[in-house]
């Protein structure tokens, strides 16, 4: 696009059509006479702090001729005239209209090169409320926003250390979506920030319109096979503040509250923020209960159904679990509709409205299991088994990791029952493959800090430690 003329009119019709004046409804602009000059202002209704903007109006309407007589360029105007602190002169045509468009005002005064770029716009968001998926007993209830700017202040709140740097960036070649990189600069390894800015830079898209779901889309590695989550997200602001004081790298996208934590493992998602809320030893024990709870959800059924295959193969003692009830459907089959039902009443409940989803999911629930087990097309053992499974896939944050762990179960139970034992066998082998071989955005390894092996950061992981000054 170029760089602003000299000419007033010339720049004054450039940006109105650039900008859409006359074809967007939202796109305002206004005509000042500012000591005898022409001068406009541009701003997205919306955005705009009308406060701000009409002190400012008043302001300038007042200035004489006298006043502008010895101004040789808008920073000159900026300087004596606009008191606001978040203003900047631009020259280049293209940025400038980005500037506006993501909420900043813009003003050309006749005679003087050069636009100011006001930053007094207010975003329209909600309050910062407790996120739905990260609520704790003990502990702040407050709550990322889909603004940055607010969500780099709880932040700051939190980190009052010169050394924590949030460093912006433009993603999406039509979006310019705002993307900020926060980490403590004496801290962050710079090997990691520098792979970190690569993948973002590289990103070859219009725009971001699923803000942090596309940006992790657009730089995870090409492993369309593998389940797998790469990024851990988190919408608390103490959790986000924790991992930024051991080093590691939050990534904010404008229109999301929910932030990347890089870089990410497997044996990251064993951690939950209500064990920080609750002393060591019974952190130490929730912590353990979960990742005991998420391992038996991958395996219980298809181990029950191996068990339960071929008579015989169960001790005495456990002869209760080979005898399920017969029902109309296989037990393979009842297995998997049950599978398929889960995820029906789940997609139900998301999008019934708000006063009816709790009740509609129980009756939903306890309707079909009823009917099902009634009409003979379901065992009882089938809906206590599956029942177990949907209650432990949400002993743990993270959906995505759950929804892995469910398509795997599903896998292991169909080579379970083609292959039996070998198939069980094979299958297990294929889940630590599948993890060994999973590849970060960023970092180490997937599996690290078990591979490769550091002792002290596994055991961090896995039990949580009283805080010091080397532990937060």
């Amino acid at each position: 696009m170029g760089t602003l003329s000299d000419n007033y009119a010339e720049n004054v019709r450039l940006f109105n059509e650039v900008l859409g004046v006359g074809r967007s409804v939202d796109m305002v602009s206004r005509d000042y006479v500012i000591g005898g000059r022409k001068a406009r202002l541009w701003v997205v209704d919306g955005y705009g702090k009308d406060e701000t903007l009409e002190r400012m109006g008043a302001f300038w309407l007042s200035r004489t001729p006298e006043d502008l007589e010895s101004l040789r360029n808008m920073q000159d105007f900026v300087d004596r005239f606009i008191s606001f602190s978040e203003v900047d002169v631009g020259f280049d045509v293209e940025e400038i209209v980005t500037s506006v468009l993501m909420g900043k005002s813009l003003l050309l005064v006749e005679g003087l090169p050069g636009g100011a770029q006001i930053d007094a716009k207010d975003y329209p968001s909600r309050g910062v409320d407790e996120p739905p998926d990260g609520k704790v007993l003990r502990g702040s209830h407050d709550g990322f926003v889909e603004a940055v700017v607010p969500n780099m202040a709880l932040l700051r709140r939190r980190i009052r250390d010169p050394h924590l740097t949030m460093e912006g960036l433009k993603v999406g070649k039509r979006s310019h979506t705002d993307a900020v990189l926060c980490y403590l600069d004496d801290k962050a390894d710079p090997a990691l920030l520098s792979a970190i800015r690569e993948k973002l830079n590289a990103i070859d898209v219009g725009s971001l319109s699923m803000a942090q779901e596309s940006v992790a889309e657009a730089i995870r590695p090409k492993q369309w096979y593998n389940p797998f989550p790469k990024v851990r997200y988190t919408e608390r602001p103490d959790s986000a503040a924790a991992s930024v004081m051991e080093g590691n790298v939050i990534l904010m996208v404008d229109n999301s509250p929910s932030v990347m934590i890089l870089p990410t493992t497997f044996f990251d998602f064993t951690q939950e923020a209500n064990e920080f809320y609750f002393p060591p030893l019974i952190g130490s024990y929730l912590r353990l209960l979960r990742i005991i709870v998420f391992l038996i959800s991958l395996l219980i059924t298809p181990t029950w159904y191996l068990m339960v295959k071929e008579s015989g193969r169960l001790p005495e003692w456990l002869d209760f679990l080979s005898s399920p009830e017969p029902a109309a459907l296989g037990l393979l089959w009842q297995l998997l509709v049950v599978e398929f039902l889960v995820d029906v009443l789940k997609l139900a409940s998301l999008n019934t409205p708000d006063s009816l989803s709790n009740s509609f999911s129980m009756l939903g629930a306890l309707i079909l299991g009823d009917f099902a087990v009634q009409a003979g097309w379901l065992g009882p053992e089938v809906l206590v088994y599956m029942a177990f499974v949907s209650v432990a896939s949400f002993a743990q944050p993270s959906y995505e990791m759950g929804y892995a762990f469910k398509l795997l179960r599903v896998t292991l139970l169909l080579l379970t029952a083609v292959f039996d034992v070998w198939g069980y066998g094979f299958g297990i082998l294929g889940i630590v493959a599948l993890l060994a071989t999973t590849k970060p955005l960023v970092g180490r390894g997937y599996l690290y800090p078990l591979l490769p092996f550091h002792a002290k950061a596994l055991w961090r992981l896995l039990v949580r430690e009283p805080i010091s000054r080397d532990n937060t």
